[in-house]
């Protein structure tokens, strides 16, 4: 168990406060209100708050009203809150829409060499043959999700599958660290960059992986990916900065540090319960902390950001703005930091009344 110091009832507090501002966004049904609608209900997976399970229920019903965009690899990433709906209200509607998804992962989204799934922004072909880390959070985390659910080991096989090519393809096997992206067709990381939301993305996703599947350790995919976190976290521990923010890109000691990556890393060490990480996430947590406003806006959060040329195209992404992202990466830190805390006292409680029988 990693061993942080927070009071819980103010960490309450900052998660609804971030969760607040997020309702207050713009959202569409596209990978930002994904991300955002996924933090939120992970805040309300840990604080049982039923506000924010019937606010997402209400912007999703009056979204399908109004009508819904074309599916993509990125919009698929609105199927976790659907996935949290409808594990809370059994409500059909909800799962045709997961499952619509589904069958358009499944069947319809462009695939390359051995069925890995392309990114794609668009209808188009956007990137052609291109594998970027974020599928795995707005993809196969998604049908991982899925598979548990619906008990579907086809589903369960494929998201694991995505997982390890996406390993194979963008992970330096010598550093540890992921690129951001692989263009299959010049069988090259475009600029080759270890930008560090790519790193988050595959981070908590694997982290996440690895916790929520039963029986994990049945799955010969899985130890690839437990190998992979294990050393890609060793590999970025050592990177962090003095603040306990990381930058943007990673291995560039002037580059920025970045909200949305560092909590989305810091939460993949609270999961893998490694006491030794215990200072690193301490250190992310503080920095996190101090760079949300009294409104619950996170600061510090890079744009939308594609496979960018060279390391000055990272470095000039605009941070000025609240991306939904942010908010979204920054509850999953709170939410895995309050779920551990509480389970810590719950354990600590356990062993006090043990003990005085």
């Amino acid at each position: 168990m990693v061993k942080i110091s927070i009071d819980s009832s103010e960490l309450k507090q900052t998660i609804d406060r971030v969760v607040e501002y997020t309702f207050g966004m713009d959202l569409t049904w596209d990978w930002p209100g994904g991300v955002a609608y996924y933090g939120v209900s992970r805040a309300f997976e840990v604080t049982g708050e039923q506000a924010y399970l019937e606010r997402m229920a209400a912007w999703v019903d009056e979204y399908m009203e109004a009508g819904l965009p074309v599916w993509t690899v990125n919009t698929c990433a609105m199927g976790h809150m659907l996935i949290t709906l409808y594990e809370q209200t059994g409500e059909q509607r909800y799962l045709d829409l997961i499952m619509s998804k589904v069958d358009y992962l499944e069947n319809k989204a462009l695939r390359f060499g051995d069925r890995v799934l392309q990114h794609t922004v668009s209808a188009k072909n956007d990137f052609p043959e291109q594998c970027w880390a974020d599928t795995l959070f707005m993809a196969a985390y998604f049908l991982l999700r899925v598979g548990i659910m619906q008990g579907e080991k086809r589903l369960i096989d494929d998201a694991l599958h995505q997982f390890f090519w996406h390993i194979n393809y963008l992970q330096d096997e010598d550093s540890g660290l992921w690129y951001h992206g692989y263009n299959n067709i010049n069988k090259d990381h475009m600029s080759g960059i270890y930008w560090a939301r790519a790193n988050a993305w595959a981070a908590y996703t694997m982290s996440r992986a690895a916790r929520i599947l039963p029986e994990a350790y049945l799955y010969p995919p899985m130890m690839h990916i437990w190998s992979s976190l294990r050393d890609q976290l060793a590999a970025i521990k050592k990177l962090q900065k003095a603040d306990g923010l990381w930058g943007t890109v990673l291995d560039y000691p002037e580059a920025y540090g970045e909200l949305s990556a560092t909590a989305g890393i810091a939460a993949a060490m609270v999961m893998q319960h490694n006491p030794l990480h215990a200072k690193y996430v301490q250190k992310s947590l503080e920095g996190v902390i101090a760079n949300i406003a009294d409104n619950g806006r996170v600061r510090n959060v890079s744009g939308g950001t594609a496979v960018m040329n060279d390391i000055a195209g990272y470095l000039a992404i605009d941070r000025k703005w609240a991306q939904g992202w942010g908010q979204g990466l920054a509850l999953s830190l709170l939410t895995a930091v309050l779920e551990s805390t509480t389970k810590a006292q719950a354990n600590e409680q356990a062993k006090e009344q043990e003990l005085s029988k």
